[in-house]
């Protein structure tokens, strides 16, 4: 069964990758579009469908396959120089998030204001970083494992602590979608640790949630970012207030 998800997970990437939609499947292989969802949702699939699937494609069993044994060797996180080199180019950068967001070449094409040349340039620089590998026929295939994470304190951490942080929090988080909740308490140590672990399945169901609406259409999935943080902290002007000495006792 394990081997049989991997495959599927494999297939569903390269449909992604050539912009084929289950409402395409539907019309080829003569099913309805609700009947192909639940066919990959189950992942119940007869050889012949898979084959019929395939051809319609254009994609080889050898490359399912060979995508299946290469999943055990995506990238959780780039070196420090691979992601010195994202930050020293903002197109580059720009480019390297399309495709870890699994966004085509015609996608990346249609939301930034780059020349075919360019960005094909951009995406064979992505190539020999290996965060991507770039297929004939433009075709992108993102070389990065659904828990990649930038590096702790890193180029593209500080980046971001530099230039996005102020935007990111320009903005009143009252849209379709967003929020933004701040709490401040006092708890052990023991408390903290939970909810930690809490608060980092909730980052990877919003992973999961990522890959799961892949299958819709780009104007429907807008660009969305979750930030999520605990921290042993007092406001500044709060501490200034602490004792720093200790409280006389009390006469009652």
């Amino acid at each position: 069964m394990a081997l049989t998800n991997a495959l599927i997970d494999v297939l569903k990437r390269e449909l992604k990758a050539r912009g084929i939609t289950y409402a395409d499947l539907a019309r080829q292989i003569g099913l309805s579009e609700a009947s192909v969802k639940r066919m990959f949702s189950t992942r119940d699939f007869m050889l012949s469908r898979l084959d019929e699937i395939c051809e319609f494609a254009g994609i080889d069993l050898s490359d399912l396959a060979r995508g299946v044994a290469a999943r055990e060797t995506l990238r959780t996180r780039l070196t420090e120089a691979q992601e010195k080199e994202l930050v020293s180019d903002i197109r580059l950068l720009a480019v390297a998030v399309a495709c870890i967001h699994h966004l085509s070449y015609a996608q990346i094409l249609e939301s930034y204001e780059f020349t075919e040349a360019e960005l094909i340039g951009l995406l064979a620089r992505l190539d020999r970083l290996r965060l991507i590998e770039l297929k004939p026929n433009n075709v992108i295939r993102p070389l990065v494992a659904r828990a990649f994470t930038w590096l702790p304190q890193g180029p593209i951490q500080s980046f971001f602590y530099a230039q996005a942080q102020a935007d990111f929090f320009r903005s009143r988080f009252d849209g379709p979608g967003e929020a933004l909740v701040f709490a401040s308490g006092r708890l052990s140590r023991a408390s903290a640790a939970r909810l930690a672990e809490r608060m980092t399945r909730v980052v990877q169901e919003f992973r999961e949630t990522h890959i799961e609406d892949l299958r819709l259409p780009l104007d429907e999935r807008p660009a969305m970012s979750i930030l999520v943080a605990m921290r042993a902290w007092d406001f500044g002007l709060l501490r200034a207030l602490e004792r720093k000495s200790p409280a006389p006792r009390s006469k009652r």
